[in-house]
């Protein structure tokens, strides 16, 4: 039995969102974000609703990013990335249920997320 720590977060919104990570796994060949990496995450804004986000890390921004610095991103850079993905949809979308369960990490959200990481 795996125990998942529950983390908490206050969005711009006024929500307080829980949240934990479930897991990581490459996109599904015919999801419009593929060729990617999901991250999933359980989530819950009223404690009786939980609902999975999706946050896409295309394979596309990784080598963009590899190219424009002359290195990789380790893993727990990429879930840097992907978590500060996350917190930006609990800052600006009103309804994460309805409008934010698939999320993506594009080109210049992930080098805006790495800088603010201090990722060179």
């Amino acid at each position: 039995m795996t125990l998942r720590r529950m983390k908490t977060y206050t969005g711009g919104q006024g929500y307080v969102y829980q949240y934990y990570f479930v897991g990581k796994r490459m996109a599904l060949e015919d999801a419009p974000e593929a060729p990617a990496s999901e991250y999933i995450f359980d989530v819950t804004s009223d404690r009786k609703t939980t609902f999975a986000v999706s946050v896409f890390l295309p394979d596309e921004s990784l080598r963009t990013w590899a190219t424009a610095h002359g290195r990789e991103l380790t893993d727990a850079e990429q879930y840097g990335a992907v978590k500060l993905r996350l917190f930006q949809a609990f800052d600006e979308i009103a309804d994460m249920m309805a409008d934010g369960r698939r999320l993506n990490v594009v080109s210049d959200s992930l080098e805006k997320a790495l800088d603010a990481l201090g990722v060179q």
